[in-house]
């Protein structure tokens, strides 16, 4: 009977850590005690955000540092042995590894999904737990790796105090596994903001070091990309690394220090081939003419690895500069990494690549809480709905007259301007900021080309000349051609730099641009490709705890979130806003809004300038005609654009979809939680202290003190719960307290036991205080003046006495259900 009354922690550690060690299993480097697997999902109420409930498995067996291969569940004894076998082959499944137990501290439960055992499960004792070479054995015999591909895709990590999550474990892992067996094309599908570089650092690090590849080249198109990566995750590579650029630069670490970049290019452009880690853009390497073909000076079997970094960018096309690289090393193993898979009629990523060896998405980046969720505020404005038709005679700006047709959303800010239009956007970008409370979060706003960024620019200085006046970087424009908007391109990305705040750009920020604490994101243009839809949603999705980032707003004036509703897109929103024209920017949180697609009205047919498809569509990334020059655009004053409409809705802690309220949402919550409002009754009254409610609701996403905030700060969360969840009349903390002293419950005091008790009540009124029972509260005002705690104690006999009278004063509070 003892065993039965042992806690779950103490089966572990009494009974199943033994078993693990009698087996053979090393403590300090092969079990893992309580591993935790996920963040918890981040939920978000309006401005209210909690975390959901952690993924954590209790025991994780390694054959090495990194490499699982059986997870474990317990249980209390209680309960039967196999009654945490699903819970533990969940996630083994997340780990990928074969082999699940379950334990009640009586035996062992083993699923052996190998199929090497004669039954996949067995029930075995706790002298019988199988050995590592047992598992390791059945493990590389499942995996199909020989003993010499095991030495490579088990060689060891870099332990560089980082502890890889679990699905950059699956990505490194699969990769090492795959290219041992001898395959020479590997597709990574990871979305933005887990960690893509920190994977390929550790890959190329164990083929490196296992002596499996010697010389690496590592591609990327953006220099921000080389340059950090150089100085952070490729850190350990210093000595044998180099850049292929004959520019030298000083570059910051995210510790703030400097240091210069290693060159393998000396000023004529000649390759010092004495390194084996090589980083670079392909612009510096190939080019239209002959002798921009730098990589020509190397031979083809130079490299033996090459890694391609957010590979969807044209380097799928056929003709594209990257292909053009990969095939003269074609005898070297390339990895593409990406977000976004390119898979259409004409430029194929897995046609190159082959079927992803594994994909992580931005919904399960999301469900697993490493990824901000966000809010969509669909802005539709009457001129994209309805369109515009000049007047006859109509003039543009230099007196032309304009072209009488109807022009659209497609044709706004590409070939004609509607200059009311863009300071309709400016406008209620800068109403969002002032109602949301915080003017310095950093924001994106996407145009059309370069020219309409400069517009927008405008727009919004004008919008904000009270912060332009404070410092002038407050927006600014960062686009390819300007040179200023470049340079503060480091500090936009820095959570330590204020400014700039606001930007505007075309493309140049729509990808690989590490914006971590970027909160708002709005879209003035239209984007036909999901491939860049989901790439400008990742700008927002990194969470930065440090400054509370855990969510961000997508503002769309274009239609362009109308890809949710394609299936190719893999990461919903928590709420979807679309307000009337003069209602407030911010989602309301105490109302029902409708709810739709949010896609009727638009037609998204832009051809993506940076991968035009086989139209042959001569538009560069600015808007100009790459045959004729800058296209020429008209021009109209004087026309006047408005908001007609916009929309909100939720998505719930299991990221369904729901029209609700906050109200509706807590509601929900509650009445799943307790039956009836006599269920919620008797669990209030049973437990002494109702803190512990109180905080068992806020593990589960639901926090009573910040909701009470937002909906009525006068009530306390007994009173919310009653209200919100059963319909109950509620009375406020400050009724409650006077009820009680009406009724003169405490007559039975002394003088100093009932001004204790009265000052009591007063914090309850005021503050809401609910920990009545903690008796730090009498080392603080009005207490401290009253007399020392153990003097107010006595008051009331001895100390159990005191604290019979605070459960009493507690009883009373709530003695008349609500």
């Amino acid at each position: 009977m003892g065993k039965r009354l042992l806690s779950e922690r103490d089966i572990c550690s009494k009974f199943i850590l033994p078993a693990l060690m009698d087996a053979g299993w090393d403590l300090q480097t092969q079990i893992a005690e309580e591993r935790t697997l996920t963040a918890g999902r981040i939920i978000v109420r309006g401005r209210l955000v909690a975390r959901g409930q952690k993924k954590r498995a209790d025991f994780v067996l390694y054959l090495k540092p990194n490499i699982p291969i059986a997870v474990i569940e317990a249980k209390d004894n209680r309960h039967a042995i196999g009654d945490g076998i699903q819970q533990a082959l969940t996630y083994s499944e997340m780990l990928q590894v074969p082999f699940a137990f379950s334990s009640n501290g009586d035996g062992f439960v083993f699923h052996d999904r190998t199929g090497q055992s004669a039954q996949t499960e067995t029930e075995i004792g706790l002298d019988s737990f199988p050995s590592p070479e047992e598992l390791c054995a059945k493990y590389l015999a499942w995996k199909g790796l020989t003993e010499t591909e095991a030495n490579t895709a088990l060689h060891p990590y870099y332990e560089t105090g980082k502890e890889p999550r679990y699905y950059q474990t699956n990505a490194i892992n699969a990769s090492l596994e795959a290219i041992a067996k001898g395959r020479d094309r590997l597709l990574l599908v990871m979305a933005t903001g887990t960690g893509k570089t920190f994977t390929a650092f550790q890959i190329i690090w164990r083929l490196w070091k296992s002596g499996k590849k010697k010389r690496v080249l590592f591609l990327a198109d953006r220099n921000v990309l080389v340059d950090q990566t150089m100085v952070n995750d490729f850190r350990p590579f210093i000595g044998s690394m180099a850049k292929l650029s004959t520019h030298s630069k000083t570059i910051e670490r995210s510790d703030g220090t400097e240091e210069k970049l290693t060159l393998a290019m000396d000023g004529r452009r000649r390759i010092n081939t004495a390194y084996e880690i090589y980083l670079g853009l392909y612009q510096a390497l190939t080019g239209p003419k002959d002798s921009q073909k730098i990589y020509r000076e190397l031979s083809p079997d130079f490299f033996d690895l090459i890694i391609i970094d957010e590979c969807h960018r044209g380097s799928a096309a056929e003709d594209s500069a990257w292909r053009e690289i990969l095939e003269h090393f074609s005898g070297a193993t390339q990895i593409g990494l990406t977000a976004t898979p390119k898979e259409t009629e004409y430029a194929s990523n897995i046609d190159y690549f082959g079927d992803p060896i594994y994909s992580y998405t931005l919904k399960e980046g999301i469900d697993d809480g490493f990824l901000a969720p966000y809010k969509v505020i669909k802005c539709h404005v009457d001129r994209d709905i309805e369109g515009y038709r000049p007047r006859q005679g109509q003039l543009d700006r230099d007196g032309n007259e304009v072209e009488d047709r109807i022009y659209n959303t497609k044709d706004f800010d590409r070939t004609l301007v509607i200059d009311d239009r863009t300071k309709l956007v400016a406008k209620r970008i800068t109403q969002f900021l002032n109602e949301s409370g915080d003017r310095m979060q950093k924001t994106i706003v996407f145009c059309i080309d370069q020219e309409h960024a400069g517009r927008m620019r405008q727009a919004l200085i004008n919008e904000n000349q009270n912060l332009i006046e404070k410092d002038s970087r407050y927006v600014m424009r960062i686009t390819g051609n300007d040179k200023d908007g470049l340079n503060q391109l480091a500090n936009f990305i820095d959570p330590e730099a204020d400014y700039p705040v606001i930007v505007t750009t075309s493309r140049l920020l729509s990808t690989g641009v590490d914006a971590q604490t970027c909160r708002l994101i709005v879209l003035d243009r239209e984007i036909g490709s999901m491939t860049e839809f989901k790439q400008i949603v990742g700008r927002g999705t990194r969470v930065h705890e440090d400054t509370g980032k855990y969510f961000f707003t997508l503002m769309d004036f274009r239609g362009a979130t109308s890809h949710f509703a394609d299936p190719d897109f893999d990461g919903d929103p928590v709420q979807i806003y679309q307000p009337g024209p003069d209602d407030p920017m911010t989602p309301p949180e105490d109302e029902d809004t409708p709810a739709g697609d949010g896609g009727e009205g638009f037609e998204t047919v832009i051809i993506d300038p940076i991968d035009p498809g086989p139209t042959g569509d001569p538009n560069g990334p600015d808007g100009s005609d790459v045959r004729k020059g800058p296209r020429r655009k008209i021009y109209v004053d004087g026309i006047g654009a408005t908001i007609i409409r916009e929309r909100v809705e939720y998505l719930d802690a299991d990221g369904k979809l729901v029209t609700e309220s906050l109200s509706d949402f807590t509601r929900k919550h509650l009445t799943r939680r307790f039956a009836s409002l006599d269920d919620f009754l008797r669990r209030w009254h049973a437990e002494d202290r109702k803190q512990v409610i109180i905080d068992e609701l806020a593990e589960e996403g639901l926090d009573l003190q910040l909701i009470g905030r937002e909906i009525d700060s006068d009530l306390d969360p007994f009173d919310l719960v009653c209200h919100i969840a059963f319909g109950a009349k509620p009375l406020t903390r400050r009724e409650r307290a006077e009820n009680v002293k009406k009724r003169d419950v405490f007559n039975r005091y002394g003088d100093q036991a009932r001004a204790v008790l009265d000052a009591l009540l007063e914090k309850y009124a005021d503050e809401g205080l609910l920990t009545l029972d903690d008796t730090n509260i009498l080392q603080i005002n009005p207490f401290s003046h009253m007399g020392t705690p153990v003097e107010l104690m006595r008051a009331f006999g001895k100390k159990p006495d005191y604290l019979r009278a605070i459960h009493d004063l507690q009883e009373a509070l709530y003695d008349e259900s609500a």
